[in-house]
């Protein structure tokens, strides 16, 4: 009872949810997610990397849009280092996820370096989605465990189909891991401002890729975000000072003082 009182203080309890519900929502998100790792593999061997280097990816990376992102920068002949810069760019909301997370599960000391590992979009959604802190930690592990486990298993077998079928781009299998990223992508798109960065994203991608080294079109579309965020802020500043004008005209033209005594001193 305890731990729901201190739980409800940071996430609505909503009524408590029973286990195997937690446990069957986890594993349908890890199954549908983890699955993917075949096209990261085939996508990672097709732009060069060895069974080693793909497999080392999942294991020690483990971050879809990011392994996508630097294997895509790779093949499309971009320098190491700016392919990995973008990658980080793109690991860096899992930093935020885990300030949350944190607080959330509020897991003992020893396990927390071995659960910042599972800390990624999936794994913050259905957490997050739960009720309780109970149910929470069930959803977390669940959906880490079963995604980690098929996700590195579909990185080796995607990564031994690419070597046994030869050139990917014959079969067109070089498209795969970005289809899967946008896939993923889409139904995040909730609001009118997420959708306006993706948008700004793609056209910033898509118009420098053939003027900018590979990899280097991904970190300038990282600017989508703050020149959103800005116009949002300057419309929100326009709006808040028009309202203000309105209602002080609003006041003026129906001032019971004015309208009693005539025009004030300084209107004559």
């Amino acid at each position: 009872m305890a731990e729901q009182t201190a739980f409800a203080g940071t996430h609505d309890t909503g009524g408590v949810k029973p286990d195997r519900a937690v446990v069957r929502d986890a594993l349908a998100v890890g199954v549908a997610v983890g699955l993917s790792g075949f096209a990261f593999g085939v996508t990672s061997a097709g732009s060069g990397l060895s069974l080693p280097q793909t497999c080392a990816l999942s294991l020690l990376v483990f971050t879809g849009a990011s392994q996508f992102a630097l294997v895509g920068a790779l093949a499309a002949g971009g320098n190491p280092f700016t392919a990995a810069a973008g990658a980080f760019f793109l690991g860096v909301r899992n930093a935020f996820y885990g300030l949350r997370l944190s607080q959330l599960l509020a897991l003992p000391r020893a396990v927390r370096p071995f659960a910042a590992q599972w800390v990624i979009d999936e794994t913050t959604v259905v957490a997050l989605a739960q009720p309780t802190r109970r149910a929470a930690r069930i959803g977390f592990t669940v959906t880490g465990l079963s995604l980690y486990l098929l996700w590195n298993l579909t990185t080796l077998l995607g990564a031994l189909g690419a070597e046994a079928i030869g050139d990917t781009e014959a079969w067109g299998l070089d498209a795969a891991g970005p289809a899967v990223f946008l896939a993923l992508l889409a139904p995040m798109l909730k609001t009118t401002r997420e959708r306006a960065v993706a948008g700004i994203a793609v056209l910033l991608g898509l118009g420098l890729l053939p003027v900018l080294p590979a990899g280097v079109p991904v970190l300038v579309a990282a600017a989508a975000a703050p020149v959103v965020l800005w116009a949002e802020g300057r419309r929100k500043t326009g709006d808040r000072e028009t309202g203000d004008r309105a209602v002080n005209d609003s006041r003026d033209s129906h001032d019971p003082q004015r309208d009693q005594y005539g025009p004030q001193e300084e209107d004559r």
